[in-house]
């Protein structure tokens, strides 16, 4: 029993020190949130501590693989501990990290059963190399700028010309009541226009700063263009530190937005609003279902409050 435990805690220690200075390596160094950190770390993690741990001693598969998900575990409540990530974000992040270290827990199983005299020490010591590597090799090719949109519409009970005043411009917003917003993510207040027609500045308020959006069309009452020259953090960490990670700075950008008014048959008007944003977190696959769902719900709040004001 003492043996086992002995095993546990070097499993769980050498794989969580080692993925700590990975991760460092990869966001403060690197500066660079990759397919390395988020697929490839968590799986070596899982092949790593699991062969640590049953490496030429008859453990149980559940065993091993408790072992595999405490370091995980262990290794996101150490970057919480460093003050190096939130807990939304780490939250966020979960469910790509559980996955792939679950998958690495079934590779390592799977060699630990089948090997034929294969030099382990070596394989871990290739496989902890490799990490770095190929965080390294994606940091090289730089950091994607392609534009993504996302559209969202409400039908609202009003002229074109109402809605319109309330696009351009609209008060203060109520305390969110969605969750997303109170973990931390930030949510608009209100919105300022400073001039008339293309060339004014319209201030969009968030709560964690503003977006500063020239307009660049104006086709009153129809349709309502802007770009996007500065912007606040896309959220506050939930942590006991004050921390402002790397990639709250320029790895969610928004680059322009337009609101568009269409009059309908019923007298009603279709107030359409989208966003072009760039996303250089990857895998692109995976934290564009969180950006995408995070902007939506920001539409959402916005163009409900501008249907409450226009229908007043």
């Amino acid at each position: 029993m003492a043996n086992k435990t002995k095993r546990k805690i070097l499993a769980i220690t050498v794989t969580s020190i080692v993925g700590w200075a990975f991760a460092f390596f990869a966001t403060n160094i690197l500066i660079g949130y990759s397919s390395g950190l988020f697929i490839w770390l968590p799986a070596v993690m899982g092949i790593t501590s699991t062969i640590l741990y049953g490496n030429k001693y008859s453990t149980d598969r559940r065993g091993m693989l408790y072992v595999s998900l405490l370091t995980l575990g262990i290794f996101c409540a150490g970057l919480l501990t460093f003050a190096w990530e939130g807990l939304i974000c780490i939250i966020m992040a979960a469910p790509i990290g559980l996955f792939f270290t679950w998958l690495g827990h079934i590779i390592a199983y799977s060699y630990l059963r089948y090997k034929a005299n294969a030099n382990t020490t070596l394989m871990i010591i290739a496989l902890f190399l490799s990490v770095p590597s190929l965080m390294a090799f994606e940091n090289s090719f730089g950091k994607s700028d392609d534009f993504r949109s996302v559209k969202t519409s409400i039908e609202i009970n009003a002229s074109l010309e109402t809605v319109w005043k309330n696009v351009i411009a609209f008060p203060q917003l109520k305390d969110p009541t969605e969750f997303s917003f109170k973990t931390g993510v930030a949510y608009p207040i209100n919105a300022t226009i400073e001039g008339q027609g293309v060339g004014a500045v319209r201030n969009c308020n968030f709560s964690t700063g503003s977006f500063i959006e020239p307009i660049t069309i104006w086709n009153e009452p129809n349709f309502l263009k802007f770009s996007v020259i500065d912007q606040p953090e896309p959220m506050k960490e939930l942590t006991f530190y004050d921390i402002h990670p790397n990639h709250l700075h320029g790895f969610w950008i928004s680059k322009e937005g337009q609101f568009k008014l269409t009059q309908l048959a019923n007298g009603h008007t279709l107030l359409e609003g989208t966003t072009w944003y760039v996303n250089k977190i990857k895998p692109d696959i995976y934290w564009t279902l969180w950006s995408d769902y995070i902007v939506h719900k920001i539409h959402q709040r916005v163009l409900e409050h501008i249907k409450v004001q226009a229908e007043l």
